[in-house]
């Protein structure tokens, strides 16, 4: 197959993956009876491969859409999967386990897989939905960001990987003090920087040695705060989406929405308003950055350029989509979004109807709509891989 974009999507309720073609939508493999962690999301390995995990069979998959067998690799890992990581080089993964469908922490499983020798190892952490990252190549450390209380908890990989079987309690080598409500995190793998977001900003620390060393915090500049971090391979800079107004979910078509860009070189910040309603993950293509911004008057994809302009194209609306007066989350349809810094092309998914919209970010022009045989319920889980396209340099999944 030529190294044309290709696009991953994920119905993890029905469990099937489709992969097709950009921007013809044509379908060019399938997996059935697979139920990835929408949570995990995928992560970009080098050379234009996936890695995600899947929930029911408890195995980390490595597909390669440019491979004759499309599952690389298949290896158990505990479930259900919340957070999924690789150190820079794409060979030692980490996944973390987390609540999955059940209302409090309960797993304190953690597997950590070397891919270059097939070992693999569980230990015992704690409970909680933690995040993690894997930092630096040589001698990597697993860092975990946990919360309440909040930490960021730092393990050589080396010893995890070494632990002898039947999953045993794992003490952490170091720990960094870190607020109760951290979510998001990222590394910039050329630093050795890891990120994690909290309610106050962007608490960052770099590796030293075999701990880290806490930095100045960066702040929001808003009333408001990101539940979402991810490093722009295209330019080293961290982007996320402020979420501001009343907390209270029923309210949610009047939560504000900002995208927050941040360059850790000059310490610039830039903030964009979006508009009100439900923004949550965003997706980096080749000179945009897209949102998509659901809301009982009108969905829409944003699409952010480098020049800051701001372009809107309107979505149908979905069956089954939020509305007033109920919650964003529980019991109704949601969108995912996608796309490849090695291209132009973006995808949104059109939950509930099984359709994705194929959208030229340069115009804000669909190009189709394919529609799979399957509902994509919740919106699904779209990841945009062009081969080399330096989506790996994003060592965190998404």
């Amino acid at each position: 197959m030529p190294a044309t974009p290709v696009l991953f999507v994920s119905d993890h309720v029905a469990g099937s993956v489709h992969v097709l073609t950009v921007p013809d939508g044509t379908v060019v493999g399938r997996l059935t009876g697979r139920h990835l962690s929408e949570h995990a999301g995928f992560l970009a390995l080098p050379g234009g491969r996936t890695a995600c995990v899947d929930d029911r069979r408890g195995e980390l998959l490595v597909l390669n859409p440019y491979a004759e067998e499309l599952v690389e690799r298949a290896v158990p890992v505990a479930v259900p999967a919340e957070h999924l990581a690789c150190d820079p080089s794409g060979r030692r993964l980490a996944v973390t386990t987390g609540l999955g469908r059940n209302a409090a922490p309960w797993s304190d499983l953690l597997t950590v897989v070397d891919l270059a020798t097939g070992e693999t190892a569980r230990v015992r952490t704690r409970a909680g939905e933690p995040g993690v990252t894997v930092l630096g190549d040589a001698d990597p450390l697993v860092v975990l960001r946990h919360r309440e209380p909040g930490a960021l908890a730092v393990h050589r990989f080396a010893d995890l990987l070494g632990s002898p079987p039947g999953c045993p309690v794992v003490t952490p080598h170091a720990v960094l003090p870190l607020p109760d409500d951290g979510h998001g995190d990222a590394q910039v793998p050329g630093s050795q920087h890891v990120f994690a977001a909290t309610g106050e900003g962007v608490h960052r620390a770099r590796r030293q040695g075999d701990a880290l060393a806490a930095e100045p915090v960066v702040p929001w500049g808003a009333p408001a705060r990101g539940w979402y971090l991810r490093l722009d391979t295209r330019r080293q800079a961290l982007w996320s989406t402020l979420r501001g107004g009343a907390p209270d979910p029923l309210r949610w078509p009047e939560w504000t929405n900002q995208a927050w860009h941040h360059d850790p070189r000059t310490g610039r910040t830039r903030l964009t308003d979006l508009g009100p309603g439900l923004v949550f993950r965003l997706a980096l293509a080749r000179r945009h950055t897209a949102f998509t911004r659901v809301h009982p008057d009108g969905d829409e994809l944003i699409l952010l350029g480098a020049d800051d302009v701001v372009r809107r194209s309107p979505l149908p609306a979905m069956d089954g989509a939020p509305r007033r007066g109920g919650t964003p989350w529980e019991g109704v349809q949601r969108r995912a979004v996608a796309a490849s810094p090695g291209s132009d092309w973006v995808a949104v998914s059109r939950g509930g109807h099984g359709e994705v919209h194929l959208v030229d970010a340069r115009t804000g022009h669909e190009a189709a709509r394919p529609r799979l045989g399957t509902p994509l319920h919740h919106g699904g889980h779209l990841a945009l891989r062009v081969r080399d396209d330096g989506a790996d340099g994003d060592p965190v999944g998404r």
